[in-house]
């Protein structure tokens, strides 16, 4: 069934809010034992817990407000350190990957910007045990006809990327329902093919996943 831009946006808001429903629950956890709490050892125990919480919920609303909405501006380019940054605080809240940054360019378009951030979402999240996740990125040529190059490399005891989520990398729709679990997919697979590119993903072969994209995304031509 295709999806529309409004089903497709209460997608992407269904995956933000999941994503936000545990660090801000944690917090009002926090509130309610702080408020009843009166040993001093465990008072300065759960503010830990609130300042972690509070630091996690601020790196996806930053993470998601890069990789799903208008954040960057509105011009035609983004700076790389924005999105290296959101990804770093990412990675920061479980502490258990190791991220390669392999990217020269002070800026990219902000549609190479989302397919980064989008697929470097899928690939975290693919390793469950942690590991290492490596971006690399460049452009090659000017104006419309500018190719962007993708590929982020992921390392790590277990990879388990989800087969659905890999269809709708390579594939678009096809025949697996859309869901804010796959949302973030299509939002790469419609990105990367309005720009006459496609997506790759290699064999899911342990310990060791690769995803690729290559498309036009423009850049300003030089003055």
């Amino acid at each position: 069934m295709p999806v529309t831009a409004v089903d497709f946006a209460s997608l992407l808001c269904s995956r933000l809010c999941h994503d936000l429903l545990s660090p801000v629950g944690a917090l009002n956890n926090g509130l309610e034992l702080l408020a009843d709490e009166t040993d001093p050892a465990m008072r300065a125990r759960v503010t830990e817990l609130l300042h972690e919480s509070a630091r996690a919920s601020a790196a996806k609303l930053k993470f998601f407000r890069l990789a799903f909405g208008a954040g960057g501006g509105f011009g035609e380019l983004v700076d790389v350190r924005e999105a290296r940054a959101a990804i770093e605080a990412l990675l920061a809240d479980a502490k258990r990957t190791e991220l390669g940054w392999l990217i020269e360019d002070d800026q990219l378009p902000k549609a190479a910007i989302k397919v980064l951030l989008n697929l470097a979402l899928i690939a975290n999240e693919a390793l469950v045990r942690g590991g290492k996740l490596d971006i690399g990125a460049e452009v090659n040529g000017e104006g419309d006809a500018a190719m962007v190059e993708i590929v982020i490399r992921i390392e790590g005891p277990r990879i388990l990327l989800d087969s659905g989520i890999s269809a709708v990398l390579t594939g678009g729709e096809g025949g697996e329902p859309i869901t804010s679990r796959t949302a973030a997919a299509l939002m790469v697979h419609n990105i990367v093919a309005s720009g006459g590119g496609r997506v790759l993903v290699s064999a899911s072969d342990e310990p060791v996943t690769v995803f690729g994209a290559t498309f036009r995304a423009g850049m300003p031509s030089a003055e």
